[in-house]
């Protein structure tokens, strides 16, 4: 890494040589004008409007623009001069938690590195004070015409430096948040927080610029003078007209594009909805079985009064014999054969009762 600006960290009493790099750089596809009728390059010269001709770079310097106009030129020794202790100072001014600096004012990061051997050691004193402290420090620098506000931090084994916004060029969230009185209701916010754990979290470095690498690829195709590949609309956002249902749906679609990862938090939420429609489905097969049940107990019971039918009809026939020799003890004749034969019958009946009747009297 190059450095782009060489001075001293101010930490109270010790100076600590360093030098400022970029801590990032930008990947961003950059492009030309050109004429569109011959493919001919657009170039900007820089030309003196006094004497309407174009000068080098060798020729400009810096000037201010008065209220009415007028130029004011401005030297770099004008700048070098300037009565701030910043100047080549970054001058630590305090020490504050890292929760207490607001991200909106953070801009530019830097690397710090130690410039030569002597400063080793003070800046790993202040790395690790850094370190131990759990805290940032706030330092003011001079950079590029005019000076800054810096956090300082550490990052593995390095002190890095972020630019700060001073706090007056952050703007107040005035009227940004909506007007309208809006009621966010609990089930909401729980399928609000089951689509965030089913997003869940994810390693920074896997994501990249798709944006860059497809414009990369149009530019590779066209070079090779082949046609670039069409690239699908993109589906049209539908009108959210359910906020829970909309909700769902994310959940769904997002722990299908996860492969069933956070499938739990996914399940959790949609909890209140998916047991009844299970239950409901379970439902007709109990009843089944129910009826089955009922069924096999009929047929016993079906068995049973077959049972009965075919009893009443065997003891239906010797009634009717009896009802047949009643009707043949009707006639004279027999009937006399009948009383005779009835009467030896009862008395042989009732000498055989009375004989069997005596020992149970002589036993009793």
């Amino acid at each position: 890494m190059r450095s782009i600006w060489n001075g001293a960290i101010s930490f109270g009493l010790v100076s600590i040589p360093i030098k400022l790099m970029n801590a990032t750089e930008s990947h961003s596809v950059s492009f030309r004008q050109i004429h569109t009728e011959d493919g001919g390059r657009i170039r900007y010269r820089k030309v003196c409007e006094l004497e309407d001709r174009e000068v080098t770079q060798d020729e400009i310097g810096k000037a201010y623009e008065d209220a009415d106009g007028s130029m004011i030129p401005i030297t770099d020794d004008d700048l070098t001069q300037l009565p701030i202790p910043t100047a080549r100072t970054i001058e630590i001014v305090a020490f504050v938690p890292e929760e207490r600096i607001d991200p909106l004012q953070m801009g530019s990061a830097y690397y710090l590195a130690a410039s030569g051997a002597p400063a080793a050691k003070p800046y790993t004193l202040l790395r690790e004070a850094l370190k131990r402290s759990n805290r940032v420090a706030i330092a003011k620098y001079a950079l590029r015409g005019r000076e800054r506000l810096g956090m300082l931090r550490v990052v593995g084994d390095a002190i890095a430096m972020h630019g700060l916004l001073w706090p007056d060029e952050v703007r107040a969230p005035e009227g940004v948040a909506p007007d309208a009185g809006v009621t966010v209701r609990d089930q909401e916010l729980d399928l609000a927080d089951a689509l965030m754990d089913t997003l869940g979290e994810i390693d920074l470095d896997d994501l990249h610029d798709e944006y860059r690498e497809a414009l990369e690829e149009v530019i590779a195709a066209k070079a090779a003078g082949e046609t670039p590949r069409e690239t699908p609309e993109p589906a049209a956002p539908g009108k959210v007209l359910d906020l829970m249902a909309a909700l769902e749906s994310s959940v769904r679609a997002a722990r299908e594009s996860r492969g069933g990862e956070g499938a739990g938090a996914a399940e959790e939420a949609e909890v209140r909805s998916l047991p009844q429609r299970a239950a409901s489905r379970r439902a007709p097969k109990e009843t089944g079985g129910k009826k089955s049940t009922s069924a096999a107990a009929k047929k016993p019971a079906a068995k049973k009064a077959e049972a009965k039918k075919s009893t009443a009809s065997t003891t239906g026939k010797p009634a009717a014999r009896s009802a047949r020799a009643a009707k043949k003890t009707a006639d004279p004749g027999t009937a006399k054969k009948a009383t005779g034969k009835g009467a030896t019958t009862r008395s042989t009946a009732s000498k055989g009762t009375a004989k069997k009747a005596a020992p149970r009297k002589r036993s009793a």
